[in-house]
This record gives C-alpha cells, structure tokens and sequence, in this order.
C-alpha cells in the first residue's frame, strides 16, 4: 500500500462532544523512549526526531493526540515534547490526557490517585502542556469497584472550566453507567484490537449505539501492550497484508477502522516513516472477504484483562 500524500483525514471524523476529529490519531506513549513505554532502562528518544514526528502528524491531519503526565522516560517527558513541538497549538488540535496513574521521580509506580488528588494531577498536565484548560481528560480506572467519587471530582473540574470534556479508561460497562449518571462521556479508552479482547465486541458496539467514541489502545501491539508489535501474527493478516502491499500494521489499523465509525485509533511511534504508514491506513478499505477472514482471526485469538502497569 502506498501512503503518497494520504491524510488523517482519509477515514473521516467523528466528534468528542462538540470538537471534531480526524479518526487516525497520535499516541504520545513511545515518544519518551526508543524502548518499551515504562521500562526503566529504556533508552531516551532523540529529542529532535519526537519533535519531528509531531510537527509531521500535525502536517498530515492528525488533530487528536493522546498523552499523559505519567509518560515520561529518564529524560524526556510527552507532554513537555507536545508543548515544545506544538505550541502555540492549532485552534483544531485536540489533546486527550488521562489521569489516575502515579509514578514517582525515578519511574517507578505509586498507587493510584485519589478523588482528591485528581486536581493536583489535572493542574500538572495543564503546566506541562502550557493550556489555561484540557480538551478531553479520561478517567483512568484502576480495578472493578465503584468510581463515582473519582468521575465526580473530575466533573467538579470540568464544571470549573479546567476540563472540557470527560472519558474513561480501561473501563467496564456498570462503570460507564456509574459516570454518565454524574457527567456525560464523550470516549471510552480501552486495550482491544483484532484478536485482542474480542470479549469487548458488545461493548465497543454499545458505546457507538451511545455516541460514544471508543478509542482502543494497543490496536496494533494487542497483547504485547507496552513492548511493541511482536512476530507472531496471525495468517490471516499477514496474507491480506502481502495482497495489499502494505505492513501489518495498516492491516491492523484498518480492522479496527471498520468497527464502527466511532472507533479512533491513536497508533503511537517514534519513527516517521511509521508514523506516515499509520496515517495511511485510514485509507486502506478491507474487501468483505478480506474482513471476514481478518474477523475470524480476532474471534479465534482470546485474551484476558489488562495486566501489569497502566497505560
């Protein structure tokens, strides 16, 4: 598949309660670190080239970045790298942090956030990213219990002009009825991707039914989560990939693409060759046997809930 000239613009938009957004996204998770997100000895990322890549996403149509104040490597942090790269910001650009994660100065993980430390959280991504307010803030749950007093706190914020629009992370269906009874929700994050967490089907096609966007992390790494894309592909995408003449990758992104139009992929690299191929895959269109083999594939591929550090 060749990308040319292809723009985020090539699989459409959806809206985040009022602000409008191309459907291929950025994630800021791997621009720190050349390594795997979070390892301690991970290498820190060549400061020009993250700069480079997110000035070029921004020039192919990418309006949606992902980051988080806990995605920082020994030397170099996302939101710090966004603010260098991209302020004074485009009046379309839309960034999306998450808050609950905690890690202290060296790297290492501390427990969640309490309901009343969720504002010294929301002020810390505010500093860092140099913005008098937050497009969208995600609720990033930390287990299966009740989250009201955590989404309420947040809801306090957004109804104090620090926040625009709430979602949630990493969050189970009672979870997302609990929050909209206090707030509304414009997204749900969670780890899914072809044949990864196939059990999410139902929810990801209600949170469309709901207007909700649902965006999913690790489309491509799918069970490898932080380390990256891994070798052991399924057939099935391999052989679509070579009949297109494009990466596996784009394959994966385009499966998800065309589960629904609320679906936003926010695929993170480092390299700006990726980051090209990525955006080009919005405008990969799947045949219906192609989707058919690549939909067998995912329901043959089960995995389990999340595990280790958050995302």
């Amino acid at each position: 598949m060749t990308s040319g000239a292809i723009t985020a613009a090539a699989a459409g938009t959806w809206r985040l309660g009022g602000l409008a957004v191309n459907r291929v996204g950025f994630g800021s998770m791997r621009l720190p670190q050349t390594g795997p997100a979070f390892a301690s000895d991970a290498p820190p990322r060549d400061r020009h080239q993250a700069i480079e890549v997110l000035r070029r996403a921004v020039e192919l149509g990418v309006n949606h970045v992902d980051t988080a104040a806990f995605y920082f490597s020994r030397l170099r942090a996302a939101n710090e790298l966004i603010n260098q790269a991209l302020s004074p910001y485009p009046d379309d650009l839309v960034i999306a942090t998450k808050v609950g994660p905690r890690r202290d100065s060296s790297g290492g993980w501390l427990p969640p956030a309490t309901p009343e430390q969720l504002r010294g959280d929301v002020e810390e991504n505010l500093r860092q990213l140099g913005r008098d307010h937050l497009d969208v803030v995600n609720l990033r749950v930390s287990g299966p219990g009740p989250i009201a007093e955590h989404f309420g706190a947040l809801a306090a914020l957004r109804d104090g002009g620090l926040i625009r629009h709430l979602g949630l992370s990493n969050v189970r269906p009672q979870q997302l009825v609990e929050a909209q009874a206090i707030a509304p929700v414009v997204c749900v994050q969670n780890s899914y991707g072809l044949g990864h967490r196939p059990q999410q089907d139902e929810f990801v096609r209600a949170c469309g039914a709901q207007g909700i966007a649902f965006v999913p992390f690790f489309s491509i790494a799918g069970g490898r989560r932080e380390a990256g894309a891994g070798d052991d592909e399924p057939e099935a995408v391999r052989a679509v990939a070579r009949a297109r003449r494009a990466t596996v990758a784009q394959v994966r992104l385009a499966w998800a693409l065309l589960r629904g139009p609320h679906l936003l992929v926010i695929p993170g690299t480092g390299d700006p060759d990726h980051l090209v191929e990525n955006v080009a895959a919005g405008a990969l269109e799947l045949t219906p046997d192609e989707l058919a083999r690549l939909d067998a594939a995912h329901l043959g591929v089960t995995c389990g809930d999340d595990g280790g550090g958050p995302r």
